[in-house]
C-alpha cells in the first residue's frame, strides 16, 4: 500500500500497478476509509460500481489504523519511518490522540513537524480533496505536509473538485471519505447500517467515475479493514494494571508501556491472560521482525510499548485512561486478513 503514492508520483516501481493507471493521463486516488476487501467481497452484489472496477488486493501496514495507513500512503514510508506509529502515541510521558491532536491531560500537544517531519506526496503539491473541517488540524499538519488542501462539505463537492482539478491540467489528486469507518465503528459489521454505507460510498465512486473523462482514471483504496469486535468483546486488562505505567495504540493492537523495572513481568502475566486472545509481542520482537516496517526510526521505537497485545480473535483491549473506546462495535489495527487486506481499485472515467 505505501507504495502507491511513490509510484503515481515518481514512476518508482511502477511496474506492479494496473495498466489502467499507468498510461492515463492523470489519476484521481480516492482513500475510502475502513474498507477492507473482505467486507468489499461480502457486499459486492451491492456494489456495482466497485465492481466493475479491475480488482486488485493489496496489504496495509502494521498498525491497520487511520493515523499510521495515511500517513504511509502520503509518504510512501512505513510507521516504523515516518513514526506515526498508532492512533494513540507516548509522546514525552503524555499519551497524544493523533487523529485529534491532543494530549488528554490538556498539555499544549507538540507541534507536528516534531513528530513526522517527511513531506506527502515526494514533495510535490499534490492537491488533496478531503472534509473541510480537517484543515489546519494538527494530524493534517502531519501528514499531508506540502500538499494543496481543497476541502469538501458534501460528497457531490469532492466529485466536482476532483473533475476540475484534472481539467485544470492535476496529473494527481488525492481525496478521501471517512464514511465507512465511521459508521462500522459506531454500528458494527452485522448491521444494516453497514451496507448501506457501503451502497452510499459505492454510489459516490460510481459518480466519480461518471464525472471525469476517458484519459483519466481511478483509483480506490482504503487505509484497512474491519473486525466486528460488539459490545461484549471488550477485554479489560485488569490482570496488568498494576504492572503498566500507560496505554497507547488502538483497541486491537494495545502498546503496554511497563512501570520501571516491571517489563519481564508484564510479558509474562500478558502470556499468561491474554495469550489464548492475542499475539503477544514485545517491543524487540516487533520492531527488530520488521512488522512496523524494516528501518527503525528513534521516534518510532521510543513511541512502541514494551509489550504489544495484537488481538487474534474478535476482541479489544480497553485502556483505562480511554474507556469510552469500548463503545465501539467494529475496530481494526491488529495483523488479521480482515483488517491488513484492502483493495485498489481500477478504471478509467467514463464521461
Amino acid at each position: 500500500m505505501r507504495r502507491i503514492v511513490p509510484a503515481m508520483v515518481a514512476n518508482t516501481g511502477a511496474s506492479w500497478l494496473p495498466e489502467t493507471l499507468t498510461t492515463a493521463d492523470a489519476v484521481v486516488l480516492l482513500v475510502l476509509d475502513g474498507l477492507g476487501t473482505h467486507s468489499l467481497d461480502a457486499h459486492r452484489s451491492r456494489l456495482p460500481a466497485m465492481s466493475a472496477l479491475d480488482p486488485m488486493t493489496i496489504t496495509t501496514v502494521v498498525p491497520s489504523t487511520t493515523s499510521s495507513a495515511l500517513t504511509s500512503i502520503v509518504t510512501g514510508l512505513t510507521p516504523s519511518q515516518h513514526g506515526i506509529t498508532g492512533f494513540r502515541m507516548r509522546v514525552d510521558q503524555r499519551v497524544l490522540n493523533v487523529l485529534r491532536w491532543r494530549f488528554e491531560d490538556g498539555h499544549p500537544p507538540p507541534d507536528p513537524f516534531d513528530i513526522q517531519r517527511h513531506e506527502a506526496f515526494l514533495g510535490r503539491p499534490v492537491p488533496v480533496v478531503t472534509k473541510r473541517e480537517f484543515r489546519g488540524s494538527g494530524f493534517s499538519q502531519a501528514h499531508l505536509r506540502g500538499s494543496r488542501f481543497t476541502g469538501w462539505s458534501a460528497t457531490s463537492t469532492l466529485v466536482e473538485h476532483c473533475r476540475r482539478l484534472t481539467a485544470g491540467g492535476e496529473q494527481l489528486v488525492y481525496a478521501y471519505y471517512p464514511g465507512i469507518d465511521t459508521v462500522a465503528h459506531e454500528f458494527g459489521l452485522h448491521d444494516g447500517y453497514f451496507e448501506r454505507e457501503l451502497v452510499a460510498a459505492d454510489h459516490l465512486v460510481g459518480e466519480l467515475v461518471a464525472a471525469l473523462p476517458g484519459n483519466v482514471a481511478v483509483a480506490v483504496t482504503a487505509d484497512h479493514g474491519h473486525v466486528h469486535v460488539g459490545s461484549d468483546g471488550w477485554i479489560e486488562l485488569d490482570p496488568l494494571n498494576e504492572l503498566v505505567a500507560m496505554c497507547s495504540g488502538d483497541g486491537r493492537f494495545r502498546y503496554l508501556h511497563a512501570r520501571r523495572g516491571a517489563a519481564a513481568e508484564l510479558l509474562d502475566a500478558a502470556r499468561e491472560a491474554f495469550g489464548h486472545l492475542a499475539w503477544i509481542f514485545t517491543r524487540e520482537e516487533l520492531l527488530e521482525d520488521g512488522w512496523l516496517g524494516a528501518e527503525v526510526s528513534p521516534g518510532a521505537r521510543r513511541r512502541v510499548g514494551e509489550v504489544i497485545l495484537a488481538a487474534r480473535e474478535p476482541v479489544g483491549f480497553v485502556d483505562p485512561a480511554l474507556p469510552g473506546e469500548a463503545a465501539l462495535l467494529a475496530a481494526h489495527g491488529s495483523i488479521t486478513p480482515d483488517e491488513m487486506q484492502v483493495p485498489l481499485l481500477s478504471g478509467r472515467g467514463t464521461a
